[in-house]
């Protein structure tokens, strides 16, 4: 996997590097297969002066990009940094997990109408 992080207006600090990277091994799981060509883009930063967030002054942002395949993204603001990465992993998470299971569906959907396409050409 190709993991890029981006720190916009945000000094990242070894134990927010830790967290980030917890966190994206979780995903790993739902990539099973892609992992060499999946690249996961992470920014994370400081979303002040804007009155808009009130609190939620920190966002994270992340994209994963497997060939082939829709992309995923994912934005959230949040009071504290690893909230909003927490919050960001649990919509890329659903996102994948969503995504999965339309292509499971598709693959069994397809296999069930070719049996049925055979079963059509046979005469007994």
């Amino acid at each position: 996997m190709d993991i890029r992080i981006k720190a916009t207006d945000y000094e990242m600090t070894p134990k927010t590097q830790d967290y980030l990277d917890q966190r994206i091994s979780a995903l790993a799981k739902l990539l099973t297969g892609f992992e060499d060509v999946t690249r996961i883009e992470v920014e994370i930063g400081r979303d002040a002066g804007r009155p808009r967030h009130g609190a939620n002054i920190w966002f994270a942002e992340m994209r994963v990009i497997v060939p082939g395949q829709e992309r995923v993204y994912a934005r959230n603001n949040s009071e504290s940094v690893n909230g909003a990465i927490d919050d960001v992993k649990e919509e890329v998470e659903r996102q994948l997990r969503r995504e999965r299971k339309m292509h499971i569906r598709l693959f069994r959907k397809s296999g069930a109408f070719a049996k049925r396409l055979l079963r059509f050409g046979r005469e007994d």
